[in-house]
């Protein structure tokens, strides 16, 4: 993992694709993307719904790793109709009360309400602990806002012309941006200017990119 100072604070970039908040023993996630499998079977598309599984379970070992007292989940939990996969999170989340979690709602986030009443599970909009500014997609704010949705990638070149794409964090003047957590997920490849801050995802580390 790297560490990234960001606003006076201490951001750890895990390879995991996932984010901790050292002051605030924060750990924040974004486009988990559950139940993308089960969306995929139904169109006659055969994928496992163990791509899932491996996140949960990735997900868990961070919690054990790092202890957060609260996860804060940056939209797109789940990505479509209910399905099994929702019920299997609802009991993994539900077995780590009284851990916290936070879910600021996505664009994929489209269950009935009671689906997400859950006693260690608040949903909101947005979320504001200074100084930043938590949503899904990327938005102007007067805080730092941080954000997922786009599924940031970058491209790098070897020699022969060979290149390869992968996730990564980014940080410009206003707009932080988190890569994908679910691993069932596609990339954007994103423009990066010179004052911005680009750390990648190879081979199970970070690396700084610019």
């Amino acid at each position: 993992m790297i560490k990234h100072k960001l606003k006076e604070q201490t951001l750890y970039l895990l390879p995991e694709k996932a984010l901790f908040w050292e002051e605030k023993k924060l750990l924040i996630i974004a486009d988990l993307h559950l139940g993308k499998a089960g969306h995929f079977r139904k169109s006659g598309i055969p994928v496992s719904d163990l791509v899932h599984s491996k996140d949960i379970l990735t997900l868990e070992k961070l919690i054990q790793r790092h202890k957060p007292e609260e996860v804060i989940l940056l939209g797109d939990l789940f990505h479509s109709e209910h399905n099994q996969g929702w019920e299997i999170f609802k009991r993994w989340l539900k077995s780590k009360a009284p851990l916290q979690f936070k879910l600021v709602l996505g664009n994929h986030d489209v269950l009935e309400f009671s689906n997400y009443r859950m006693d260690n599970l608040e949903v909101i909009e947005s979320l504001d602990i200074g100084p930043f500014n938590f949503t899904h997609i990327p938005e102007d704010h007067s805080l730092y806002n941080i954000a997922g949705h786009i599924h940031p990638a970058v491209r790098l070149r070897g020699k022969a012309r060979q290149s390869v794409r992968i996730p990564c964090y980014y940080f410009g003047d206003q707009n932080g941006i988190l890569p994908a957590f679910g691993n069932f997920t596609g990339t954007a490849r994103i423009n990066i200017g010179k004052t911005d801050s680009v750390f990648g995802i190879a081979e199970n580390k970070v690396i700084k990119i610019n």
